[in-house]
């Protein structure tokens, strides 16, 4: 019976034109154990997160997800938790607690099971996975295998009828991600437990598998046994084939009529009985190549350690690198091998020993999404170039070449977020060598990359070594280090316990070595690739892109490529001009109000005085001149995407401002008329009521997502704690930017609930009082007209109009508020000259703090707009 079924699903993300998945059809049986194989970017990733409506990206979806009979849309939450089982690519992502055992515990918790029941679960779950001894440690201390161990117990201890697992082991080490798909197959085995699983690592998976699935475009090729999807590959897409398991791939170059194995075991079966049959030639000798001189990079007894009494990382660590060489740095997780990368780039900085650099060095990340800030991977590449004085055909040139080196011509116009794993590498690394560095630093560099632009990979680097580069990467892929490097060399305990050129390293290895070497160990103790096996045997791998090691120079050129379209960007004349001259104006006066220093003169007997009055027409010259330069340089629609921002504002939210505009001049009149003075704490009370409620209600009101309540929660953490960082400078904070930011992403409600909720949380730090329902009141409705303004379209989010908005708010609405509130608050007796008295003293703080949020909007509005834009569209968050 079907546990799973998938029906003619297509799915594509918003924006994009092609679908992610086309017309998938594909069943998954009850305990039946499936691997899903394609190239990078073949909609692997998408197609398992759309078997799980929690984590399903947004996108246009037709088809449908059966589970059980079923529409998985239509299973409630708990039945999706607990059924359907999802293990990611990153061990640190689904952590979700800080110790092992309250994280086995916390989705049983979730699902409401009875204390004895969690118990029981935890125990068994375990004593199964062998977690006992380091059930009480913390979760931030384990290494990335246990990490991943542990979101898999995690998950299977609310014992779910189908696991669906993306790409779990690349991020370990192959001894790690072996004893990881070991326990993934026990699962399956014992408990019944049916599992899809996309995996590169084809080598332990499909051994598990009842069947190979292969998707390759977005379409579902064929599904098949393990062993019949090998020989249908190799007839009909070598390029796919390249990622099967090296026995296979031996098997397919060697003229033979024996079985195709799949399993080094099996493979060691297949040649011992091909060579009872046929001689076995001398294996091609080891390219060799010696390098002298100065090193392009070294390191001569380092020690580092992140913390001064935290463990050292580094002990005594030597390496070193010459111009033209290939190093590959192996060993286990946790053994200092990107330390030692980031150390070598000058990113740390070791307290003893010496590095050494000659020119210039790039460091890949073992994490690429640290190099990407724009929107677009051509405005990522275009960004890279900026230091460099490059006319626009220069510029055009090199960044053509790097996009054929690293095959991104169909990507540009992508958000670097929405790539595959693999064509996220691809984009990382032609950035990277958008600088020509000397010395190339790679971290994982083949991480999530499929078989066939790996061997183009390895061309690409060979490419650069042979002009020079020195290149170290640190890998967990032994197949490709032993076919691409000069050198290997095995980190242990942060030094360097042996380094060999790749044959002699990996054959005397008996763990850390690749599957070629397992397989032919007994009759080519030598052979550490799959060419090195085929050689011996008379045959010759099948190459789909026909790279030999040395790379192909023709890869590099730029023919055909072209920039995606730029938007012009800037304002009229028409505009331009009146916005300057507002400008001025807008600094005359304020010049004019600061040379006042003498306040005494602002008031006499009888309340405000000339000077005072002359003080309050440079506060409305200040005011109109703001006003009119926003209405010059807000430009509106245009700047953002379309699907990003919001089109019209809320009737919920026009009710509940409507309802705070009436309600809390009213409250004020009528408890400073019918209760006299100094009656402020019982006025602050409803005006606390009255401002939020109706804002709580409307915002509730839409049912929104727990990720936008996690967005908007974390905006509000945000600016309180900007609020304390900058708690020794008067007036000086960033909370109103932040507020103004959160209204023009997601409109008025959000907005004035973060400004709202903002001012009463870090109040916590600056002291409760009468004043706090004031600063709510003040801080809500600015981020209720950012979200008027920019939210709904009128004008345009960006930096300049954000920047003359936010002093336009600092000064006209949030200062005269609070100089309003401390007449009321303060003053034994109310009178209007009080009030215009506060609003001209008040004035210099209130300019302050138009400084200071324009300062901050100018540094960080158009990044945090673009990401918050980012996930309102990539998630479907609905913007008020």
């Amino acid at each position: 019976m079907e546990s799973l079924e998938i029906a003619k699903l297509t799915f594509t993300y918003p924006g994009q034109d092609t679908p992610a998945v086309s017309d998938v059809e594909l069943t998954v049986s009850r305990g039946e154990f499936v691997a899903l194989c394609g190239p990078s970017g073949s909609g692997k990733s998408t197609l398992l997160r759309m078997l799980k409506p929690a984590i399903a990206p947004r996108g246009e979806k037709r088809g449908d997800v059966l589970f059980d009979g079923r529409p998985v849309g239509s299973l409630s939450q708990l039945e999706q938790t607990a059924a359907l089982g999802f293990v990611g690519q990153s061990p640190e992502n689904q952590l979700v607690t800080d110790k092992v055992w309250h994280e086995l515990a916390f989705g049983l918790e979730s699902l409401g099971v009875k204390t004895p029941e969690i118990r029981r679960r935890v125990a068994e779950m375990a004593a199964f996975f062998g977690m006992e001894d380091w059930f009480y440690r913390d979760a931030a201390e384990l290494s990335g295998g246990q990490k991943q161990i542990l979101n898999l117990a995690s998950v299977m201890v609310m014992q779910p009828e189908l696991l669906i697992l993306d790409e779990p082991t690349s991020r370990l080490d192959p001894v790690v991600a072996g004893e990881l798909i070991a326990v993934i197959g026990r699962i399956n085995r014992e408990l019944g437990t049916a599992v899809i699983i996309a995996e590169h690592r084809l080598e332990e998976v499909l051994p598990l598998a009842h069947r190979a699935a292969v998707l390759e475009g977005g379409r579902l090729v064929c599904v098949d046994a393990p062993a019949a999807v090998g020989e249908r590959l190799l007839a009909e897409n070598p390029g796919v084939f390249l990622s099967m398991p090296a026995p296979m791939r031996i098997w397919s170059a060697v003229e033979n009529e024996l079985p195709c194995p799949v399993t080094a075991a099996e493979g060691a079966k297949w040649l011992r009985e091909y060579a009872a049959g046929h001689e076995l030639l001398p294996l091609p000798p080891e390219k060799e190549t010696v390098f002298s001189g100065e090193p392009a990079a070294s390191a001569d007894g380092v020690w580092f350690r992140y913390e001064k009494n935290a463990p050292d990382v580094l002990k005594g660590f030597d390496a070193a690198v010459y111009p033209g060489e290939i190093l590959a740095l192996l060993g286990g997780n946790g053994a200092g091998k990107s330390t030692a990368l980031s150390v070598l780039a000058g990113i740390q900085k070791p307290y003893r020993g010496r590095v050494r650099l000659r020119g210039r060095a790039a460091l890949l990340p073992q994490e690429p999404q640290l190099l990407f800030a724009k929107n677009t991977v051509y405005a990522e590449l275009e960004s890279a170039l900026k230091a460099e004085k490059l006319t626009a055909e220069e510029q055009g040139e090199r960044i053509g070449a790097v996009c054929a080196l690293c095959r991104l011509e169909g990507l540009l116009s992508r958000h670097p977020y929405d790539l595959s794993g693999g064509e996220l590498q691809r984009a990382a690394l032609a950035r990277v060598l958008l600088s020509r560095p000397d010395t190339l630093l790679l971290d994982e560099p083949t991480k999530g990359m499929d078989a066939e632009f790996k061997l183009a990979f390895g061309g690409i680097l060979n490419h650069l070594a042979a002009g020079g580069t020195a290149i170290i990467m640190v890998s967990h892929d032994t197949e490709f280090c032993a076919a691409h490097a000069n050198r290997c060399a095995m980190l242990f305990d942060g030094m360097i316990t042996a380094e060999a050129s790749p044959r002699k390293f990996f054959s005397d290895n008996y763990f850390y070595t690749t599957s070629a070497s397992r397989m032919a160990r007994g009759l080519l103790p030598e052979a550490v690739t799959p060419e090195d096996v085929a050689a011996a045997c008379g045959g010759r791998l099948k190459k789909a892109s026909g790279n030999d090691r040395g790379g192909s120079n023709a890869a590099f050129a730029p023919a055909g490529y072209a920039a995606p379209e730029k938007h012009r960007s800037g304002l009229p004349v028409w505009r331009a001009v009146p916005a300057g001259i507002l400008a001025l104006a807008a600094i005359w006066f304020l010049a004019g109000i600061l040379r006042q220093t003498d306040f005494a003169s602002l008031f006499s007997g009888g309340g405000i005085s000339f000077y005072g009055m002359k003080n309050i027409g440079g506060y409305a010259g200040l005011i109109f001149s703001l006003m009119g330069l926003s209405a010059c340089v807000g430009r509106r629609g245009g700047g953002r995407d379309a699907a990003a921002a919001p089109k019209k504002i809320s009737g919920r939210a026009l009710a509940a401002a409507g309802v705070m505009l009436v309600l809390v001049p009213a409250t004020v009149l009528a408890g400073v008329y019918f209760f006299g003075d100094r009656k402020y704490y019982f006025i602050s009370l409803a005006v606390l009521f009255e401002i939020t409620v109706p804002f709580l209600a409307a915002f509730e009101g839409r049912a929104p997502q727990a990720r936008e309540l996690a967005i908007v929660a974390v905006l509000c953490a945000a600016a309180a704690a900007g609020r304390a960082a900058f708690f020794m400078l008067p007036s000086f904070k960033p909370v109103l930017a932040v507020v103004i930011i959160s209204g023009a992403a997601f409109g008025g409600e959000t907005g004035f609930l973060v400004g709202a909720v903002t001012m009463l949380v870090s109040n916590i730090l600056f002291g409760q009082g009468p004043w706090t329902p004031w600063q709510m009141l003040g801080m809500g409705a600015a981020g209720l007209a950012a979200g008027v303004l920019f939210g709904g379209g009128f004008f345009r989010a960006d930096r300049s109009s954000l920047c003359v908005f936010g002093a336009l708010a600092a000064v006209f609405l949030y200062g005269p508020i609070l100089n309003f509130a401390s007449v009321l608050i303060w003053q034994p007796s109310f009178t209007w000259q009080m009030v215009a008295a506060a609003f001209v003293t008040g004035l210099p703080f209130d300019l302050v703090h138009a400084s200071a949020t324009v300062i901050f909007l100018w540094l960080g509005a158009e990044p945090l707009l673009q990401k918050l834009d980012r996930m309102k569209t990539k998630y479907g968050l609905m913007a008020a």
